[in-house]
């Protein structure tokens, strides 16, 4: 039986428009895929480790600096629970509005304590490595002003180009993606809204069945 993992990213709730995306990728999910485990995990309610100094440098062990004694495991148990939550899952659904030309804070804060060696990627002489393998994601991007060909005082990607790189880092390569850009701007809004609702729709339909 096969989990899908819903991380929210957004805090605006039924206001959202990369929730009410992801709600309708979801609708068909659901459809054709009766018996997946869907687990939804809103990172607003989501305790997340402060990533401090015990746990950093119990990260740093597994680079050779220092021992893993037993108050350093204590708090690395907290990002190994957190972590396994998210590589445990098959197929990911993951909502990215854009914040500052970047990605929410919580999100950021969530990839930088699952962002793990032994747990999501490993590192050798030839530098790092995904443990993850065979996984998929749908990830639905949305930006209120900034949209493909605006001018640069109206923002640059660090959105899609960064969590697609971080993606890759840990192994998810199977990336599908539905963007709704420059919301607040565009003049046709409403017709690309209802677009990006079907094309979440047809990548569940087309990609997640099971």
């Amino acid at each position: 039986m096969k989990k899908l993992l819903h991380i929210i990213s957004s805090p605006r709730k039924e206001k959202s428009k990369s929730g009410a995306i992801a709600h309708e990728f979801l609708e068909q999910y659901k459809l054709l895929n009766p018996d997946a485990i869907i687990d939804e995990l809103n990172l607003w309610d989501l305790d997340i480790p402060t990533f401090d100094g015990d746990k950093a440098a119990a990260k740093m062990t597994f680079f050779g600096d220092g021992t893993l004694n037993e108050e350093l495991k204590t708090s690395w148990d907290k990002v190994v629970e957190v972590t396994e939550r998210f590589s445990s899952a098959d197929e990911y659904l993951i909502t990215v509005p854009m914040w500052n030309g970047g990605i929410p804070w919580v999100l950021k804060h969530y990839i930088d304590t699952i962002s793990q060696p032994g747990l999501t990627f490993g590192f050798g002489a030839e530098g790092y490595f995904p443990l993850l393998k065979d996984k998929k994601a749908c990830v639905v991007y949305t930006s209120g002003v900034y949209g493909a060909g605006v001018p640069i005082e109206l923002g640059l990607d660090f959105q899609s180009t960064y969590f697609n790189w971080w993606l890759g880092l840990v192994g998810i390569t199977d990336i599908h993606s539905v963007k709704f850009l420059g919301n607040l701007v565009n003049p046709e809004a409403e017709k690309e809204f209802s677009k990006a609702l079907e094309s979440a729709s047809c990548i569940a339909k087309e990609f997640f069945a099971q």
